[in-house]
């Protein structure tokens, strides 16, 4: 078992995904896992998620690809381009959420305000 609990868990979401499952249920969860999926459940990637008795379950929205970035990197305010390029397969389609000073934000939002921070996972 690993020690990074988002990487696990995204992990687990992309071999159900994989296996047309339409959820899946974890047994440990973080605050940071919470706040990915929070983000992930904005833009439509996530379509619930709740504590079970069993575990955590997340249920699946129009997802097509996720995953943790490792290892995280800095990014610059200018360099969001450079890594969305990397990482997702269209300009405007996909989110790279990012660790900011400001907290976790998707990769267009911190651009915007023009922040620094690190790349924590990607949806598409």
């Amino acid at each position: 078992m690993s020690q990074d609990i988002l990487a696990d868990t995204l992990n687990q979401m992309m071999n159900a995904k994989k296996a047309r499952k339409t959820s899946v249920t974890v047994k440990i969860h973080s605050k940071l896992l919470l706040s990915v999926l929070a983000l992930a459940k904005l833009k439509g990637y996530v379509k619930s998620y709740a504590k079970t008795d069993s575990g955590f379950t997340i249920e699946f929205g129009k997802l097509n690809g996720c995953n943790a970035i490792k290892p995280r990197f800095v990014v610059n305010a200018d360099d969001y381009e450079k890594y969305s390029k990397r990482y997702l397969p269209s300009k405007d389609l996909g989110i790279l959420i990012v660790s900011t000073s400001q907290g976790l934000m998707i990769h267009q939002t911190a651009d915007e305000k023009k922040i620094g921070g690190s790349l924590l996972a990607y949806f598409f």
